[in-house]
This record gives structure tokens, C-alpha cells and sequence, in this order.
């Protein structure tokens, strides 16, 4: 599934790898049922009726000005990854762009997580190649360092060095500006180095999340963290509650990396608290 979305001159498209309904204890343990209650918007649309999340798994093709920014790239199809993938997604992240795969300029992974670097590279003749020949690969200094220290999602072998090996990669700090509309910002937490995108063109503002925020849920509620994959939750909330008191209630289109259909919208704050407005309502 793609859709699409612009930000002044600048066009997102997100590609679908897969969506897969999960017990949202797998992903925040501290996760009740009885959470779902008191925020009626959720369901359908981000869970399901008997209450299960719905975990996309997407990317965002980012087209501004004559670059054209692949980011994060799903989980690909090493056969330990957790979450189903299908082959057909390069495929789909083809055909909207512009060449196809060679033409993709930059490749920005927002952490260096399995569902984000899973397709950087492919195996042809038995070799780790990076699966976008003209790009350049721009990983998070802070990310590569931390891989030395902890690899707990074991990224780095088929994902990460042989980029590096080939002087393919870019390490970059977490207010990197890709072009004039495109930069990175800080929001640790979910990773030491973690950053999401920020898009500035024409007056309108755009925010892709990376993993700062699983679920529109986390919108509502930024003490929710997912403790069985962040770094440090205590941090990763405090950068949730920082990202809703800026952009609560203003015009940024607010893009999930991991939220399901409708994936983009506006988060708004009221009497009856914080929620997450779809751009679809």
C-alpha cells in the first residue's frame, strides 16, 4: 500500500512492507486493555476491535528538489527478523520513484534497529551489496558507536558494516541537514542516537517520527514506553512529552513511522486531553 503526502514542494510517499496486528504488551508491557476505554479514537483505525495493536512497518520516500531520501528501510528478509516482510517491497519503493532503486539518492536509517535497516543491503552471489547502488547510506554517529557496545539486534553484520566496508555510509550527527527542507532532530531515548525528520518547505511543516513514537496510543499517553526495545524509557518518554507540547495543536503533519492507515495526521490537545487526528478524518 503507498500513499501520499505534501509538504509544501516537498512529496512523502510512504511504502508498505507489512502490517501486523500484536499484543500491545509485546510492545508496551505496561499495556491494559482497559487504556483503549478512554481514547474510543484508536479503534479501528490503530487497533484492532479485540484490541490488538496494528504495527506497520513502512517507508517514507521523501522527494525534495532533485534528491530523493529513502527513509528507514523495513526489515527485509533475513530469516531470524521477528516481523514479516515480503519480497515484493522493492518492488513497491520502485515504482515510485523516479529510476527505480537506482534512483534513490540518500538512504537515512532513524536508528539502527532490524525494522529500519533491513533492506540496505541484499545478497547477490552470495555477497552483502548495498540494495541502493547510487546512494549514499547516512547513519547516525552516535548509532555506529552504540553498535560497538550493544549490536542486541544483531544489525550489524548484515546490515551496517558491509556499507561501511564499502565507503558507502555517512555518519552523521543528529542535527544533520539533508537539503534545504530536510533535516534531522534529536529524540533519544528508543536509541542513544535516535533522530526523527523534520520537513520545513513553503510555510508547511511535516514530522516523521522514526521509533520516538510507536503508536498513535503513546500520543495520548507519553509515559507509555516500549521497555522491551528502548534504550533508556525514561528518556524516550520525556522525548514523547517534548515532541507533543511542540507540535500540539499546530499545522505539522505528524507522519508514524509505525502508525497503520491513515499513518499521518495532527496531534491536538483539548479539555479531554491529547489525541491523534488523522489526516484522513
Amino acid at each position: 500500500m503507498t500513499d501520499s503526502w505534501t509538504i509544501g514542494a516537498v512529496t512523502i510517499t510512504r511504502v508498505e512492507e507489512a502490517v501486523t496486528p500484536i499484543p500491545a504488551e509485546a510492545l508496551i508491557p505496561t499495556f491494559e486493555a482497559s487504556m483503549l476505554e478512554g481514547h474510543p479514537w484508536l479503534q479501528p483505525r490503530w487497533f484492532t476491535d479485540d484490541g490488538l495493536l496494528k504495527l506497520s512497518v513502512h517507508t517514507f520516500v521523501v522527494q525534495s528538489g532533485e534528491t530523493t531520501i529513502v527513509v528507514d528501510t523495513c526489515v527485509g528478509t533475513d530469516p531470524q527478523r521477528a516481523l514479516p516482510s515480503d519480497p515484493a517491497f522493492l518492488d513497491r519503493l520502485g515504482a515510485v520513484v523516479d529510476g527505480g532503486i537506482d534512483g534513490v539518492d540518500i538512504v537515512l536509517c532513524t536508528h539502527l534497529h532490524f525494522d529500519h535497516v533491513g533492506w540496505n543491503t541484499v545478497v547477490r552471489d552470495g555477497n552483502r551489496v548495498a540494495t541502493f547502488p547510487n546512494a549514499r547510506y547516512l547513519f547516525g554517529r552516535i548509532e555506529v558507536e552504540h553498535l560497538d557496545v550493544d549490536d542486541h539486534m544483531e544489525v550489524r553484520d548484515p546490515s551496517v558494516q558491509p556499507l561501511l566496508d564499502a565507503g558507502l555510509v555517512d555518519t552523521v550527527e543528529t542535527d544533520h541537514r539533508i537539503t534545504d527542507e530536510v533535516r534531522l532532530v534529536s529524540t533519544p531515548g528508543h536509541s542513544p542516537g535516535h533522530v526523527s525528520v523534520l520537513i520545513e518547505s513553503e510555510g508547511a511543516i511535516g514530522l516523521i517520527t522514526g521509533d520516538a513514537i510507536h503508536t498513535p496510543l503513546q500520543i495520548a499517553d507519553p509515559d507509555l514506553p516500549a521497555a522491551n526495545f528502548d534504550w533508556d524509557s525514561a528518556m524516550s518518554c520525556a522525548t514523547r512529552h517534548e515532541l507533543v507540547a511542540d507540535h500540539a495543536n499546530t499545522a505539522t503533519l505528524v507522519l508514524g513511522t509505525h502508525f497503520a492507515p491513515p499513518t499521518a495526521g495532527h496531534i491536538r490537545r483539548g479539555d479531554d486531553g491529547v489525541w491523534f487526528e488523522s489526516s484522513a478524518s
